[in-house]
């Protein structure tokens, strides 16, 4: 019970900030933030006495229903919770917190950032914020080795189309597409970008007093690969190490006092699973 209301909190967090987005940055200037949420400032620009945060219901209802035996109960729950909760506080802080338009440029900018951070916590429980959201879930079934945040972007452009056939202004438009462009980006780093993991290569005559010394100080594993020079033709024994980001200071060190001439190879690692790392889930981003 605690951890699940712990991870409704940051669904209802992810929730309030993509409403702060939505009021401060968007709407005030024009902007469109694609998916429903875009789709319901499209509906209010058209019909005024239809609220922001009514429009994005309605329209998030036929998804869930289309969604449901797809994605599942408790995605779905998780989903109608966070949807409930936006559209409530969209019109909530609209209607209490009126905020004048600024330039656009800003608007985009931050406004994109503040809805990836939304929708990243959203989806790091495993919920979703309805609309583009939930049709990129559906499409990621298809297409399980593409990014969220980059699926996100396939509806929530057919909405910048609509919108500008609506409004007319191109500019604001382009605006937009700055906007969801750092918000996809945004959203793949709180996905993805926190696993700060990485993974060494490191070539070296003395690779035993090496081995020894991640092993038995550093307490990092080691796997013995075997290479060959392809000049000289001479078997080398190649030494791959994970590790976290914190460590590789200290790793980098430990290879120069042993052997200065080492070749070191260092590269970015992403879901590292295993003991020391993470572990599966089944409902992986």
């Amino acid at each position: 019970m605690k951890q699940k209301l712990k991870s409704y909190g940051i669904v209802a967090l992810g929730a309030l900030l993509i409403a702060l987005s939505v009021d401060c940055f968007f709407a005030s200037n024009q902007l469109n933030t694609g998916g429903v949420t875009g789709l319901a400032l499209i509906v209010n620009a058209l019909f005024p006495r239809i609220s922001v945060g009514t429009a994005s219901f309605a329209v998030n209802l036929p998804l869930f229903l289309i969604g449901w035996k797809l994605l599942g109960f408790h995605m779905l729950a998780s989903s109608l919770f966070c949807v409930t909760v936006l559209s409530v506080s969209i019109d909530v802080m609209m209607a209490l917190w009126p905020v004048p338009s600024m330039d656009p440029m800003l608007a985009a900018l931050f406004g994109g950032a503040v809805m990836g951070l939304g929708v990243g916590f959203i989806f790091s429980q495993g919920a979703t914020s309805g609309g583009s959201s939930i049709l990129a879930r559906l499409l990621r079934l298809k297409f399980p080795w593409l990014p969220l945040g980059t699926l996100m972007l396939v509806p929530d452009f057919i909405i910048l189309a609509m919108s500008a056939a609506v409004f007319g202004r191109f500019e604001l438009i382009l605006y937009s597409v700055v906007s969801l462009y750092v918000s996809a980006k945004v959203t793949d780093m709180v996905l993805y970008g926190l696993d700060t993991s990485k993974v060494a290569y490191i070539v070296s005559n003395r690779w035993h007093d090496i081995t020894d010394v991640l092993l038995q100080k550093l307490n990092r594993g080691v796997t013995l690969l075997r290479g060959e020079g392809a000049y000289t033709g001479e078997e080398k024994r190649v030494l791959l190490v994970a590790f976290k980001q914190k460590e590789i200071v200290e790793i980098k060190r430990v290879v120069h006092n042993i052997d200065p001439g080492a070749f070191l190879i260092v590269c970015d690692a992403h879901d590292v699973l295993g003991e020391g790392f993470g572990e599966y889930q089944k409902e992986e981003f």
